[in-house]
C-alpha cells in the first residue's frame, strides 16, 4: 500500500471522531430547541383562572404558586448530584416525563391538590435545566467550552421564543383555546421524550465520573489535584472531595469582586424567579381579559426573551475596567429595576406594565454573563461549577423564606399587589446595597498604577523560587495564574 493511501485513511480516522463530536452538538441544540416549545406556558395562569379551570385569585397565589418555589428548594442539591454522578441522561429523563406530568395534570386535574402537583413537578423541570446546560461540556474539548455554552444557550432562547410567538399567533390570529394549546405542549413534550432515549450518556462528568489524567505533560485539573493532595493513609470525611472544594470556594470569596457579584446573583435572581412566578397573576389583576384572544402573554415572553438574548450578546463586547466600575454598573441597572417595578405596581395601563417588564428581564440577562464572566475568570472550571450551585442554591433558599412570610397563606398570605412592594423590590435594593458597600474597596489611583508593577515583581519572584510541594501541600485557590 502506497504512503498516500496509507496517510488518507489516517486522515479519515482522525475526522471520524471530529465529525461525531459535532453531531452530538447539532442533535442536543436541537433537543433544547424542542424541549422548549411549550405554547400553552404563557398562558398558565389566565388559564387556571378563566372557565375552563375556575380556580380563585386566592388559591392561585396563596396556594398552588408557592408550591413551585417549595419543590425547586428541595430537589435543587440532590438533582445537582445525581446529574453529575448519574451522568446527566437520567436526568434529562425525568425532566422530561416531568413535563409530561405537568401538562397532563393541567389538563385533567380539577383540584387545588392535582395543581399543587404539577407545581411539584415544574419546580422538577427547572433544577433538572443544569443537565442539559452542563451535559454540553462533557462532549468537547475545554478550547471549544466557550463556543459550544453560547450555541447551547442560543438554542434554547430561540426554543422560548419560538414558542411564545406560536403560542400568541394560535390565541390572537386563530382564537385557539388554552385548553388545545395546553394539549399542543403535551405533543412536544412527548416528542421530546423521544428525542432524549436518543441522547448518548457520556463516559465521563465533572465530578463523581472523571476520566483517568493523561500523561502527557498536560496540567491536571483541580479535582485531580486535590485527590493527590489528600495523599495516603486514613480517609476521612474532610478529606472528600467535594468537601474539599466548598473550603476552596469559602477561600475564594474574600476575593471582592467575587463576593460582589455572588452577592448580586443570590439577590437578583432571587427577586427575578419569584417575578416571573406571578407575573401572570398581576397583568391579570391590571387587566382581566374578557376573551382568550385578548391576552398577550406570549407576545410580551416572546419580546422580552428577544431582548434578553441581544443583551446578552451585547454584554460581551463590553470593554470596560471591571474592577474599577462593577459596582457602578450594578448599581445603575439595579437601581433602574427597581424603578421599574415601582411601575409595574403602581400602573393601572396593561401595556406600560407589559413593557416595563420587558426592560426589566432585558436589563438581568444584560448582568447575567457579565457576572459568569467577573465569576469564571477567578475560578478554575470545578471551582467555578461549585460556586455557581452554592449561589442557586442561596437564592433558592432565600425565595422560600420570602414566599413563606409573604405569598404562602399559612404566612401574611398577602395578594400580589401588596406582595410587590413588600417582597420583589427589596430584594432587588439589597443587592444595590451590596454594591453600594463595595464602593469602599475601590482602588486608589495610585494602586492601580502600580497593580501591573507588583504583578511583574511577582511573577519574576515565582520563576526565581518556584513553591516546594513538600513544604507547601496545599492547593492554591487559583492554580496556574497569578493573583493579579
Amino acid at each position: 500500500m502506497s504512503k498516500k493511501d496509507e496517510g488518507a485513511k489516517k486522515a479519515v480516522a482522525e475526522d471520524a471522531p471530529d465529525q461525531h463530536w459535532k453531531l452530538q452538538v447539532f442533535y442536543l441544540c436541537f433537543y433544547g430547541f424542542m424541549t422548549q416549545i411549550r405554547p400553552g406556558e404563557s398562558f398558565i395562569t389566565p388559564y387556571l383562572l378563566g372557565p375552563d379551570k375556575n380556580f380563585t385569585e386566592v388559591e392561585v397565589t396563596n396556594a398552588i404558586t408557592p408550591v413551585l418555589t417549595y419543590s425547586y428548594t428541595a430537589v435543587l442539591v440532590p438533582i445537582f448530584l445525581l446529574t453529575d454522578y448519574l451522568r446527566y441522561k437520567p436526568v434529562l429523563l425525568l425532566q422530561s416525563l416531568s413535563h409530561i406530568s405537568i401538562w397532563l395534570l393541567l389538563i385533567l386535574g380539577t383540584s387545588v391538590l392535582a395543581m399543587q402537583l404539577m407545581e411539584f413537578f415544574y419546580g422538577i423541570t427547572m433544577a433538572a435545566r443544569i443537565a442539559y446546560s452542563s451535559y454540553i461540556f462533557s462532549l468537547v474539548a475545554p478550547s471549544r467550552y466557550q463556543r459550544m455554552a453560547s450555541y447551547s444557550r442560543s438554542s434554547v432562547l430561540m426554543g422560548v421564543f419560538a414558542s411564545s410567538v406560536l403560542g400568541q399567533l394560535c390565541v390572537t390570529l386563530g382564537n385557539v383555546p388554552f385548553l388545545t394549546l395546553n394539549y399542543v405542549s403535551l405533543g412536544f413534550m412527548s416528542f421530546g421524550l423521544i428525542l432524549t432515549l436518543f441522547l448518548e450518556r457520556p463516559k465521563r462528568s465533572l465530578f463523581f465520573n472523571r476520566a483517568e489524567p493523561a500523561c502527557n505533560g498536560a496540567a491536571p485539573a483541580e479535582l485531580d489535584k486535590m485527590a493527590k493532595a489528600g495523599g495516603e493513609g486514613t480517609w476521612r470525611w474532610r478529606d472528600a472531595v467535594l468537601c474539599r472544594m466548598l473550603r476552596e470556594v469559602g477561600t475564594a470569596t474574600k476575593q471582592p469582586q467575587l463576593r460582589l457579584w455572588s452577592l448580586w446573583w443570590v439577590f437578583n435572581s432571587a427577586g427575578y424567579y419569584l417575578i416571573l412566578y406571578y407575573v401572570q397573576i398581576l397583568w391579570n389583576k391590571i387587566y382581566p381579559a374578557r376573551e382568550d384572544r385578548r391576552v398577550y402573554n406570549g407576545g410580551v415572553d416572546a419580546a422580552s426573551t428577544l431582548l434578553g438574548a441581544v443583551a446578552s450578546f451585547a454584554a460581551g463586547y463590553m470593554k470596560i475596567r471591571w474592577t474599577l466600575w462593577s459596582e457602578l454598573v450594578i448599581g445603575a441597572v439595579t437601581a433602574f429595576q427597581a424603578g421599574l417595578l415601582l411601575l409595574m405596581n403602581t400602573t393601572a395601563n396593561i401595556w406600560l406594565c407589559y413593557a416595563a417588564y420587558v426592560l426589566f428581564r432585558g436589563s438581568y440577562q444584560f448582568l447575567v454573563p457579565i457576572a459568569i464572566f467577573r465569576i469564571a475568570t477567578s475560578l478554575s472550571k470545578e471551582l467555578c461549577a461549585l460556586v455557581f450551585g452554592v449561589n442557586t442554591f442561596f437564592a433558592t433558599v432565600l425565595k422560600t423564606i420570602i414566599t413563606i412570610i409573604v405569598a404562602d397563606k399559612r404566612g401574611l398570605g398577602l395578594s400580589v399587589h401588596p406582595q410587590w412592594p413588600t417582597c420583589w423590590q427589596p430584594s432587588v435594593w439589597a443587592s444595590g446595597t451590596a454594591a453600594t458597600s463595595s464602593l469602599q474597596s475601590w482602588p486608589s489611583p495610585r494602586s492601580c498604577t502600580s497593580l501591573p508593577r507588583m504583578c511583574q515583581r511577582r511573577r519574576r519572584a515565582q520563576r526565581q523560587a518556584p513553591c516546594k510541594p513538600e513544604r507547601q501541600p496545599c492547593i492554591p485557590t487559583v492554580p496556574g495564574r497569578a493573583w493579579c
